[in-house]
């Protein structure tokens, strides 16, 4: 006997992305026979890959993220003789659907394995609401330069080489919006499945209990030679913004509709009283919802008590709704007054993309469909400099030295500690080129105005030597 298995939507996941490092350049003379002052031929190392977060309208859950949560991205190449640079690291596409939010993990916060960190540890940084949008997540590391690459008029044999930069590790959490044009909203078994389902192909569940509805469903509704989705979620009851029942679970993908479907069921006892209860939740859950454009719509208009009642109801719905909410009498299980809902809803809609064409959730630029942090890098020369990526937020500029608590000085410039890692600084020719660099760079006058004076202990990378 085979079992039913049923898979909920999943709208949230937290995620680990990690950027390959950089490759290691190469110290390297060129010795051949009929090349004797061959010179200098250490190769630069490759790039390693990045990680992009890439929006696919053929994606509808984040339910893979369930089994896979790390996200590794491959180093680049070290470099070679002849000057012969490393091969850049393969790049990762994680893939998501279309509406995904993507937020990072604040540097600052708990960086412990725990999945139930609180969402305000986290920082906004991208919406991929158009398929093929790409979000740049994780910067691989520079590929260090070789020898090769420091020959200057005076210094003709550089010993000095760059390790590979890292590559960025983040802590990321996706969290999915539905886009949808029309939110079907109302009480539990109000009919708000029984509607979407006669008004479009979508066959979502229909009992006679409350809380049938149990994930968001949606549908596409044609209207002529237009269309429109609307997304029906669970019905929401008192102190459903707080937490209580189902609906709560989903209010967020209200969030991006243009328009919202206030279902109610005729045949309650306080109709007032079942209008007011969403009215606030929606208010409580986002203020942005209370001042969406709402059509109601008075449900089960077949059965006599509500067929009799109309006047009666509709005094109760302006009592409460006022004039501005267009009131509809509907029965989706005959498709009584659906036309005249679809047409109102529909001329709605246009209106509402004449006044805002851009989607009210977008963040991204027309212009482009990549976007990133801007990366920080020391000496200001970044090979993957992209013209066309949209700078989101900048990250915090570091410092070049620090003194410690026992009196050393620690090098934490960026490319310096990358030479000192890459170089061999126990040779004394290669130790003196080192701080020939760091007079030029500028490094050597910020150890002067830190106070470090001579046969001060200095260290950068993991390497140690007394200053002279």
């Amino acid at each position: 006997m085979l079992a039913r298995i049923t898979v909920r939507m999943i709208d949230e996941a937290t995620i680990e992305a990690r950027a390959g490092d950089g490759g290691n350049g190469m110290v390297t003379f060129l010795r051949e026979a009929l090349r004797p002052l061959g010179g200098p031929a250490g190769g630069n190392g490759g790039n390693g890959g990045a990680v992009y977060i890439t929006a696919d309208s053929s994606i509808n859950t984040l339910l893979k993220f369930r089994w896979r949560r790390h996200f590794i991205a491959s180093n680049g190449g070290n470099g070679a003789r002849n000057k012969k640079r490393g091969a850049d690291g393969k790049s990762v596409e994680i893939t998501v659907p279309v509406g995904t939010e993507v937020s990072m993990l604040n540097p600052d916060s708990d960086t412990g394995r725990n999945s139930n960190r609180e969402a305000t540890n986290y920082s906004f940084i991208g919406d991929l609401v158009e398929h093929g949008q790409r979000l740049l997540v994780a910067r691989g590391g520079r590929g260090g330069m070789g020898n090769a690459e420091f020959v200057t008029p005076v210094n003709r044999e550089p010993l000095l080489a760059e390790h590979g930069g890292g590559g960025e590790t983040v802590q990321l959490r996706l969290n999915l919006k539905i886009l949808a044009d029309v939110g079907i909203v109302g009480m539990p078994n109000a009919g708000k499945s029984s509607l979407l389902a006669a008004i479009s192909a979508a066959n979502p569940k229909i009992a006679d209990y409350p809380f049938t509805t149990l994930e968001p469903t949606i549908g596409i509704v044609e209207h002529g030679f237009d269309a429109f989705a609307a997304v029906d979620i669970p019905g929401l009851i008192e102190g459903a913004a707080a937490g209580h029942g189902l609906g709560h679970e989903f209010l967020k993908h209200m969030q991006r509709t243009r328009l919202l479907i206030h279902v109610v069921d005729g045949s309650t006892d306080d109709i007032g009283n079942a209008i007011r209860s969403i009215d606030y939740e929606l208010a409580a859950y986002d203020e942005t919802l209370a001042r969406r454009p709402q059509i109601i719509a008075i449900n089960k208009s077949d059965l006599e008590d509500v067929d009799v009642l109309r006047a009666e109801i509709t005094e109760a719905v302006r009592d409460i709704a006022g004039d501005n909410r267009p009131l509809f009498f509907i029965s989706a299980a005959t498709r009584s007054g659906l036309e005249d809902l679809i047409n109102a809803v529909a001329y709605k809609l246009a209106e509402i993309r004449e006044a805002s064409p851009q989607n009210i959730t977008s963040t991204s630029n027309a212009s482009t469909n990549t976007y990133h942090y801007e990366y920080n890098d020391d000496d200001g020369d970044d090979p993957l400099d992209r013209d066309d990526l949209l700078v989101i937020k900048p990250l915090a500029s570091r410092g070049i030295v620090f003194k410690r608590n026992d009196g050393a000085y620690r090098i934490v410039h960026g490319r310096a500690v990358r030479l000192a890692k890459g170089s061999n600084l126990d040779n004394w020719d290669a130790l003196v080129q080192f701080q020939h660099w760091l007079d030029r760079t500028g490094v050597t006058d910020a150890l002067r105005n830190a106070g470090a004076k001579s046969s001060d202990l200095i260290l950068v990378g993991d390497w140690e030597f007394e200053w002279q």
